[in-house]
């Protein structure tokens, strides 16, 4: 095993990042455990050389020393931690952050009764957001049904805290374990005791308002700070607003799911907002000032004389206030203009004396008098 090369062994890259490495040791270990290859030997062999070699990439100094003078300046020619001569109860000590308590003994060498009580469950929630509250950030207040700490018995589930006796099963412990022989040493298997799950003891008069659950379902009002510049499927996690755990365990989170109504008068770009304005003819032609409506209110723009269809106008800093202090967006309003179906004989009379006047007639030239294409031909002369 000393002279295996350690990066293959995990197959990664020797510039691979400690996240890569530690990706690469846990699923192979997960592949050769033991106990999910009971009859295969050589399943062993694998796991062994995995942790060793997760053993020695894992750890920055004893890295840069393998990668400088190989298996010789970690271990001086032997296994790179004596994985030999010890069992698998121990493998799994060192590596404990990497598996956690519920894969082989993880937390084999933990003594003394753990953490009491069950995780709550997370939740999901929708909230619809107005454009004006996106804009500028808002606090919503929302009624949740979920499972709540009960107040009585402060989430233990027992009458009170001589209610409780030590488990029989587990000796407190919260833990039962199976202990087999291999021809690498002990293998020792870890489980949460059956009789307590795993909280080490038993409840003799259980509470009479959550009947030992120590939560009951109910109703929370819950305060969620919205900051300016949020989007459609962006979401916010309160962690601890969740269900509430069972016997004192941690309450989950609430993730509230954001969704954007449609605006009256707005469309969003971004942190852009666009306005549609409608204009008569004779405002478009002879210009105006008119009304329009912003996020906080009613603004007057000016139309010149002669405004042509399509034109934008820009409204600095009357947009959305952008996402962590990311800047204002601005409003844009984009012109159109009205133009009637039915008219009485008298106004056609009027529209018909315009038909012939020069300032009437329709061109499709720009101002300076050239066309597209000869200021195209400009561009390439």
């Amino acid at each position: 095993m000393s002279k295996l090369d350690y990066y293959d062994v995990l197959g990664v890259s020797k510039n691979a990042s400690e996240d890569e490495i530690k990706k690469a040791y846990r699923k192979k270990a997960m592949k050769f455990h033991p106990d999910r290859n009971s009859d295969d030997p050589e399943a062993e062999r694998k796991f062994k050389e995995a942790s060793e070699a997760y053993e020695v990439l894992g750890d920055e100094q004893k890295r840069q020393r393998y990668d400088q003078f190989g298996h010789r300046g970690v271990n001086g020619g032997g296994g790179a931690a004596g994985f030999e001569d010890i069992g698998f109860e121990d493998i799994f000590s060192r590596f404990s952050d990497i598996f956690g308590g519920d894969f082989g003994g993880g937390r084999s060498r933990s003594r003394g009764r753990r953490s009491s009580g069950q995780p709550g469950s997370d939740m999901k929630l929708r909230i619809e957001l107005s454009l004006e509250e996106i804009a500028f950030g808002t606090e919503k207040k929302l009624k949740v049904k979920k499972q709540i700490k009960c107040d009585e018995c402060n989430g233990t589930g027992a009458e009170s805290e001589e209610d409780f006796e030590m488990c029989g099963t587990c000796n407190g412990t919260g833990e039962v374990r199976q202990v087999r022989k291999t021809m690498l040493g002990q293998m020792v298997n870890v489980q949460p005791c059956p009789e307590c799950r795993g909280e080490g003891r038993i409840i003799r008069n259980k509470c009479s308002k959550c009947h030992g659950e120590g939560r009951y379902r109910g109703e929370k009002t819950v305060k969620v700070n919205v900051p300016s510049g949020v989007s459609e499927g962006n979401y916010i996690t309160l962690r601890g607003k969740g269900n509430a755990g069972k016997r004192g365990g941690e309450a989950g989170s609430l993730v509230v799911l954001i969704e954007e109504k449609e605006h009256e008068h707005f469309e969003r770009d971004g942190n852009d907002i666009y306005y549609d304005l409608v204009l008569s003819v004779p405002d478009a032609v002879l210009g105006t000032e008119v009304q329009v409506p912003t996020l906080k209110g009613k603004a007057k723009i000016n139309i010149e004389p002669g405004i042509q269809p399509g034109k934008l106008l820009r409204m600095s800093e009357k947009g959305i206030h952008g996402l962590n202090r990311s800047g204002i967006g601005d409003q844009y309003v984009r012109v159109n203009v009205y133009i009637p179906k039915d008219l009485s004989d008298e106004e056609r009379e009027h529209v018909e004396a315009l038909r012939g006047n020069d300032h009437f007639k329709a061109s499709n030239r720009e101002d300076d008098g050239k066309g597209f294409f000869s200021k195209i031909k400009d561009v390439f002369t």
